[in-house]
Order: C-alpha cells, then sequence, then structure tokens
C-alpha cells in the first residue's frame, strides 16, 4: 500500500520551472508571429510612397489614418479643407496618403494628404502631357512675365500664350478657371508651361474653316468688332478678319468708327467683295441700309425750301446735311447777293442750322446745289 501509494505520489508531481520555460517559449513564439505579420504588411507598404488607409477617428486638430500598420498616423486636418472651404473627409472613409515615414524621432508615423495629391497630380499632369490633352485650373496671381495657374500643382502661364492678341491687363482673369495645354513639362525641375493661345488657334482653325465654306460675295454675317483704326473696323467674322472702311458704315458722314462701333460689340455686316488668293474681305455696314439717295427725287425738288446742318466747310463752300446720307453743297458765290465773302466761315460755321433753298438735283453723282441768298429777295 505504501508503494502504491509513492508511485501515485511520483506520477502527480509537477515541475514549475518546466512549465515556465514552455509558457516563456510559446509567448516568444507569438511575439515573434506577430512581428512576421507586421514586417510582411511593411514590405508591401514602403516609406516614399502613396498608400491606401481609413480615417478612424478625429482629433482637435489632426485626422486619425489607419493605413494596416502597427500604428496609426496623424495628419493635420488643415490638409483635408477643400477649395470651398468644406472639410472633405468623414470618418470610415478610405483616403490616399503619402507614408514618409513608419517612425519619426518620437516613434509616431509620418502620414501627408497634401503630399499624396501633389504626387498624383503630377502623375496626372505627365500623362497629360504624354497624351497632348487638354488640363483645367484656375489663375491664381500674377507674377513676373505672366500668370501663375493652379493645375493641381502651380504651372506658368507666359503673358504671349494667354490669348490671340496681347492681353493689356492680366489682372482681371486672375480667378477665372480657364483651360490649357501644356506645352512643357519637367517634373525633375517641378517646371510646367503652359498655353490657352493654342487652344485658341485651334478654334480659330476650325471657325475658319466653316466661314470660309459660306464666305462669298453679297453674304450677309455677323462679326465681332475686333479693332478699330482712324480709316476703319476689323471684324472677326469666325476665324477670318474683314475690314469695314469708314466710308461703308454710314450713309452719312462720320469723323471716326468709334462714333459708330466698340470694340467686342456684334454686328451684321455685308461682304462686298473677298480675294481668296490675298485672304482679303471687304465689308459694309452701310449697304444693309437703304440707300437715302435712290429715292431723293420723291422727297426733295427744286426751287423747295429746307432746312439742314452744316456739316464741314472748304474754301468753295459750305456742306449741308439735309439728313443722314443727303447732303447739299452751298458754293461761295450763292451765300450773299451783295456781299462778297472770302471764306464760307465769315458766314456759317460747323454745326449751324440753316434754311437753303435747292437749286439743282444730280441724283446720279448725288450731288445737291443749294443756295442761301435765294432766301431773302434778289436786289437788283
Amino acid at each position: 500500500m505504501q508503494l502504491q501509494d509513492s508511485k501515485l505520489a511520483g506520477i502527480g508531481k509537477i515541475s514549475w520551472e518546466d512549465e515556465d520555460t514552455d509558457f516563456d517559449h510559446q509567448k516568444s513564439q507569438s511575439q515573434e508571429f506577430a512581428d512576421l505579420l507586421d514586417e510582411a504588411g511593411s514590405a508591401s507598404v514602403k516609406e516614399g510612397s502613396i498608400v491606401s488607409g481609413r480615417v478612424v477617428r478625429f482629433t482637435d486638430d489632426s485626422v486619425i489614418v489607419d493605413i494596416g500598420h502597427k500604428s496609426e498616423g496623424e495628419i493635420p486636418k488643415s490638409e483635408f479643407y477643400l477649395a470651398d472651404g468644406s472639410f472633405g473627409v468623414s470618418e470610415g472613409d478610405m483616403v490616399e496618403v503619402y507614408l514618409d515615414s513608419f517612425e519619426d524621432n518620437e516613434g509616431e508615423m509620418v502620414l501627408s494628404r497634401e503630399r499624396a495629391e501633389m504626387f498624383r497630380a503630377w502623375d496626372r499632369i505627365s500623362d497629360a502631357y504624354e497624351k497632348s490633352e487638354i488640363v483645367e485650373g484656375r489663375v491664381i496671381a500674377r507674377v513676373k512675365g505672366g500668370l501663375s495657374v493652379d493645375i493641381g500643382v502651380k504651372a506658368f502661364l507666359p503673358g504671349s500664350q494667354v490669348d490671340l492678341r496681347p492681353v493689356r491687363n492680366l489682372d482681371k482673369l486672375i480667378g477665372n478657371k480657364l483651360s490649357f495645354k501644356i506645352i512643357k513639362f519637367n517634373k525633375k525641375r517641378g517646371n510646367i508651361v503652359l498655353s490657352r493661345r493654342v487652344l485658341l488657334e485651334q478654334d480659330r482653325e476650325k471657325l475658319r474653316s466653316e466661314t470660309l465654306s459660306h464666305l462669298k460675295e453679297n453674304a450677309v454675317l455677323k462679326g465681332i468688332v475686333k479693332n478699330i483704326t482712324d480709316y476703319g473696323a476689323f471684324i472677326d467674322l469666325g476665324g477670318i478678319d474683314g475690314l469695314l472702311h469708314i466710308t461703308d458704315m454710314s450713309w452719312g458722314r462720320i469723323n471716326h468708327p468709334s462714333q459708330m462701333f466698340e470694340v467686342g460689340q456684334e454686328i451684321e455686316v455685308k461682304v462686298l467683295s473677298y480675294d481668296e488668293s490675298r485672304q482679303r474681305v471687304s465689308l459694309g455696314y452701310k449697304q444693309l441700309q437703304n440707300d437715302p439717295w435712290l429715292t431723293v427725287g420723291e422727297r426733295y425738288q427744286v426751287n423747295a425750301r429746307v432746312k439742314g446742318t452744316v456739316v464741314s466747310l472748304t474754301d468753295y463752300g459750305a456742306f449741308v446735311e439735309m439728313e443722314q446720307g443727303v447732303e447739299g453743297l452751298i458754293h461761295i458765290s450763292e451765300m450773299s447777293w451783295s456781299k462778297r465773302i472770302k471764306h464760307p466761315s465769315k458766314v456759317v460755321q460747323v454745326g449751324d442750322e440753316v434754311e437753303v433753298v435747292i437749286l439743282a438735283i444730280d441724283t446720279e453723282n448725288r450731288r445737291i446745289s443749294l443756295g442761301m441768298k435765294q432766301i431773302e429777295p434778289n436786289p437788283w
């Protein structure tokens, strides 16, 4: 009986030192396994790359993002505000961030939303440049030689590439969202040069082809006043310019084209002539109005008294506008019965309203002879 008890006692005896050793060994294996998992995750997520993460919570100043590593990263809230001022992320959202470092000097992960967006923007811009695609951007500032444009990153728009013609006031474009073509791109130097003019030239060429298809004499077209000179106005017909000479603006007398038109005004004109070889187009505006000389004989008769305004003086007489487009000449010899007049300015001035008698009408040559002295009885 004692022998049997001793055997049982021997069987039930436990070595706690062995048990501790086994537990420590298992614990070490579990830690090694966890470390291996972290290393495996870290191997697929590298420093200096863009990674996806989930927004897990917010603090007063930061957004906490989990990228699947053993620790989470903090990103300033300021990096998540949109252009309109709204906050652009919610808890649970998946976001792309730039992994700068797994651990900084304080052992914290360093992430950046802004750098991720910047690198993605560079990739998009590089792709657009290689494929000659159009990019959109907002003009943000006036800089030396041109404008600064935000297309995801800052780019330079030279003043010569803003429009088809030089733009005197570049400041008026600040804040505008426009389309551009990338004409120079150097990622290493961070250099991007844009052109808006290239796109405008392409559009103009398309319009030109369309305009030329129906450009012919006597055609009536709409155009925009592009430029005004002393002798006329240049009209953009859509890819091709035409000249509206001052003499074809009005049946009446005008001293300068700016009396009738202003730059940017849309008008309707008639094609008077088109030289296809020289690409020259002559336009008329008055030709779309009734020619007052065609019915002069119906409204005026010889010996009739009429009133008009003195519009011009010469050494030999004064021109009087009877209505818009119809003028008559008072010869210096028809101004007085008794006085010898050396110059018409001794009797009338430009702007004076006078009463005259119609002496003769020559509709073929568009001439009307007028007399002032005939208003009074002939003393002789």
